[in-house]
């Protein structure tokens, strides 16, 4: 009954749940942490293209370029327990065929110890700004908004806004090139 592999199971038995309950407490720890961050966000040369998209369709869709400021300061969220920040800068908009779209147009991982103040100028957009249909040109109420997943060492991931946004026009006509 006691024999060696038995006490070995109930040794590593009460290390596994004063493990579990040491990860719970490092997690209660920051829990109530605010993720927060005060964001400025600017555009600059805001263009639209109406360009075949090369699926089955064939059909013709706009296409938008942005080039925005972004200016924050997020080290105040990181702490022993995060790991790093997955941001992402999304552009919400509506059409007549749906009421809500939202894009990701621009993404960056932050690990702890880089710089996590971000001082961007005329940055040019990392993924392609599509809207399958005509939905950008003369589009009022584009909205920017910089969100982030915090990557902790133990415990939930939350998403988080931050407090800033801004909204922008796209012109009434399209563009024929990309830099005019």
């Amino acid at each position: 009954m006691n024999t060696v592999l038995a006490r070995l199971n109930t040794i590593f038995a009460f290390t596994l749940s004063v493990m579990a309950g040491l990860t719970f407490l490092c997690f209660l720890s920051t829990y109530f942490n605010d993720h927060q961050a005060v964001v400025a966000i600017n555009t600059g040369k805001v263009i639209v293209k109406n360009v075949p998209d090369y699926s089955a369709s064939r059909e013709k869709n706009d296409l938008g370029f942005v080039v925005f400021d972004l200016q924050t300061d997020l080290s105040d969220i990181f702490n022993w327990n995060v790991k790093q920040l997955f941001l992402y800068l999304t552009a919400e908009y509506a059409t007549e065929d749906h009421t809500l779209n939202q894009v990701v147009i621009w993404d960056k991982i932050i690990r702890r110890g880089e710089n996590s103040i971000l001082d961007y100028r005329k940055a040019n957009t990392k993924y392609y700004f599509w809207d399958f249909g005509n939905g950008l040109r003369a589009n009022k109420n584009v909205t920017l908004t910089l969100s982030w997943n915090v990557i902790p060492n133990a415990g939930t991931l939350p998403k988080i806004q931050g407090q800033g946004h801004h909204r922008f026009e796209f012109p009434e006509e399209y563009s024929p090139n990309r830099f005019q």
